[in-house]
């Protein structure tokens, strides 16, 4: 038995008709998080112990800003996609469209209140 018509299977959507973008979008955000992890940890590790003059002037330079500005954010945008998946796999009825709409909602403010962190720091 078939589930997927020939239309659906040449265009690469499934019943769901998101699969395949979520996959995409986690796929592209772990080689991000491959390269960014990296360069937020040597760009970061010198500032730990340091004053905080010593962090705000360090910050102040655009590179290490901007690397810790996109390590929050493809950080919390990976994570939302992750726990989607998590939520949309374990959880069923009511209770998965308001942990869903809760987790969306935490991991943006929470990437919104790093990204305004640094920006504070960097300005």
């Amino acid at each position: 038995m078939r589930y997927l018509t020939d239309r659906k299977r040449v265009i690469g959507l499934g019943s769901a008709k998101s699969g395949t973008e979520h996959h995409w979008s986690m796929t592209l955000s772990s080689y991000a998080l491959l390269i960014l992890i990296p360069m937020f940890l040597l760009t970061f590790g010198p500032m730990l112990g340091a004053s905080y003059e010593e962090v705000t002037s360090y910050f102040a330079r655009p590179f290490p800003a901007i690397v810790a500005a996109l390590t929050i954010a493809v950080s919390f945008m990976h994570f939302k996609n992750g726990v989607q998946a998590l939520i949309e796999d374990y959880v069923h009825g009511p209770m998965e469209k308001f942990l869903i709409i809760a987790m969306i909602c935490l991991s943006y403010a929470a990437a919104a209140t790093g990204i305004f962190a640094v920006a504070k720091l960097a300005l």
